[in-house]
């Protein structure tokens, strides 16, 4: 498995990882123990290494995740499957979307802000995820993005899903199998963000500015 799914994310300040320790000012998680490196399988450990690698610092659903090990692999095994697919007529920037507005109805602030990241990093939108979060019906969407968006929050909303809403997916060009992918994505994090609800689970500082600032400006910040 390859923590590819990352791989574009801006480069910032490497996180505490891999520690029960408390370190910086926003913490991992407020319930459950992170463990220690030395203690976590290596298939786990190299995953995260190579996520903290490419982005320079680890997104805190590895760490906090890693507390079950077996359960951290189904988890991004199901992940990686449907986010890194490469058939279908979702770009990564929809996928994004769609967890954007589907955690905003789940009220799961990790999700919102790590994916609103990502989104801006995928779309080169910096404005279209935050008027999402705000209203999606009001933000700049086309319509293509709105059937796509309809359809997910009715998954999310656990609607009567008709006939009517794949034929609106099918008029912006969609499938059925694209109603697959939207739908289970939609599926997959509403259980992600109930994860991250009762486990306290908190975005990264890092995520708050990512793809917000143009990266030739980023990196003349900081030197």
């Amino acid at each position: 498995m390859s923590g590819s799914l990352w791989g574009r994310a801006q480069t910032a300040a490497v996180s505490q990882a891999y520690s029960t320790q408390a370190g910086g000012t926003m913490r991992l998680t407020g319930r459950y123990p992170i463990p220690n490196k030395k203690d976590l399988p290596y298939d786990i450990v190299e995953l995260m290494e190579e996520v903290e690698m490419k982005t320079g610092f680890l997104p805190n659903v590895f760490s906090v995740m890693s507390h079950r090990p077996a359960e951290f692999r189904a988890f991004f095994a199901y992940y990686n499957a449907i986010m890194n697919k490469e058939t279908g007529r979702l770009s990564k920037a929809d996928k994004e979307l769609i967890i954007v507005a589907t955690s905003i109805v789940n009220r799961c602030p990790y999700c919102v802000i790590a994916h609103s990241a990502l989104h801006r990093i995928y779309s080169k939108k910096p404005a279209l995820a935050d008027q999402v979060v705000v209203n999606w019906k009001l933000a700049d969407l086309s319509e293509r993005e709105q059937a796509m968006l309809e359809f997910a929050l009715a998954v999310s909303h656990a609607d009567n899903i008709t006939e009517e809403h794949f034929q609106k997916l099918e008029a912006q060009g969609f499938d059925r199998e694209d109603a697959w992918d939207i739908g289970t994505i939609a599926s997959f994090f509403a259980m992600s963000n109930r994860i991250a609800h009762f486990i306290d689970m908190r975005p990264n500082e890092e995520f708050y500015t990512m793809g917000r600032i143009p990266r030739a400006k980023e990196k003349a910040e900081t030197l």
